[in-house]
């Protein structure tokens, strides 16, 4: 029998699809009630329009309970990273160079070692381009290194790139391909980047997570690979990931928890947004009116999928300005991989050459 992955546990407990830790951890502490989790640790920051939260899931009860890995989460969350706003996105890559120096010094990759960057994802469809996206201006120095003399060196670290497509263009698994490529070049870790799912339309574009539990390619949107970690590789593996979609099926059940809540407005949402708690008998068609209890997970699986089926089971939604936002957070996440790869590079020449 297949054993079932931490994320499908998490959607067949609670209907919540989504790759980021931090939405994980939200979605069973409103759901369970307890402040804290047994095997989870979490931290925030503040800092000027940016939040921080660091999450550590300690041990395989946290991630029974989370629905993730063990290993350590970052996301960095800013609403402006939606807006034309330089000055933040500057502010953000740094900040996000910093994480990845971190997990460099976790996985304890050295200042000379190899450096091997994914760009996972299909170039074709604009909200899965990130990886390739972020290539186009990363700097890639390991065939300048080779052949220049030890003094010039000095402040840059040896950086590769491949965007490998998808097994529906390739017919390759992107896990084989990388294997290939980790084996020949002798990296010492790989960074992969990817396009996430998220369960809010307010974290699209908005919010990047950094991880060192690796990464499933086609994941979010229920395609699982080959999966590329320390244990596929031998070598670590950094997964970098923005949220570009939501699944439809996840709004559904965002849709449903408002309607079973009650009838009176809740104020407490984001600025400038009144949400309402409708009442359920208003809105409820037949079948929820004869359903005993709506908030029985089967029951609630049963319904959305008579909604959804038999066209739109695996729908997701994606902001109509994506291409937009794709190429600007495309932008903060290459600044803060030249930050953080070279060091003998200021963070002003780095933004400098970014669209």
């Amino acid at each position: 029998m297949h054993k079932q992955s931490c994320e499908d546990l998490l959607f067949d407990k609670y209907n919540i699809r989504t790759d980021l830790a931090l939405e994980s951890h939200q979605a069973v502490i409103e759901r369970e009630g307890p402040p804290e989790l047994p095997g989870v640790r979490v931290h925030t920051e503040e800092e000027q329009g940016i939040t921080i939260t660091r999450i550590v899931v300690e041990n395989d009860l946290g991630a029974r309970l989370m629905g993730k890995a063990p290993g350590n989460y970052s996301t960095i969350q800013s609403s402006g990273l939606r807006e034309h706003n330089r000055d933040l996105h500057e502010r953000t890559a740094q900040l996000l160079a910093k994480e990845i120096e971190w997990f460099f010094q976790e996985s304890q990759v050295g200042d000379e070692d190899t450096v091997l960057v994914v760009g996972l994802g299909n170039w074709n469809a604009t909200p899965d381009a990130l990886g390739p996206k972020v290539l186009e201006n990363l700097m890639v120095t390991r065939h300048l290194l080779e052949m220049s003399p030890p003094e010039l060196r000095k402040g840059l670290r040896p950086v590769s790139a491949i965007a490998p497509g998808v097994l529906g263009l390739t017919g390759i698994e992107t896990g084989e391909i990388i294997m290939g490529v980790v084996e020949r070049i002798g990296a010492g870790v790989v960074i992969c980047i990817d396009a996430l799912a998220s369960r809010s339309v307010e974290r699209l574009c908005s919010t990047i997570q950094i991880s060192d539990t690796g990464i499933h390619p086609g994941a979010g949107v229920g395609n699982r690979r080959l999966a590329i970690n320390k244990e596929t590789l031998g070598i670590p593996v950094i997964a970098i990931g923005v949220p570009t979609v939501v699944h439809a099926v996840t709004i559904i059940s965002d849709a449903l928890n408002l309607m079973e809540g009650g009838g009176a407005p809740n104020t407490e949402g984001p600025p400038g947004r009144t949400q309402f708690n409708i009442d359920p008998q208003a809105l409820r068609g037949r079948e929820m009116q004869a359903a005993s209890t709506p908030r029985m997970s089967g029951d609630r699986r049963q319904l959305i999928s008579q909604v959804l089926d038999p066209y739109f089971a695996s729908m997701i939604v994606t902001p109509k300005e994506i291409d937009q936002l794709i190429d600007e957070v495309a932008d903060v996440v290459t600044g803060a991989l030249n930050t953080a790869f070279h060091e003998g590079v200021s963070y002003d020449e780095v933004f400098k050459y970014l669209s």
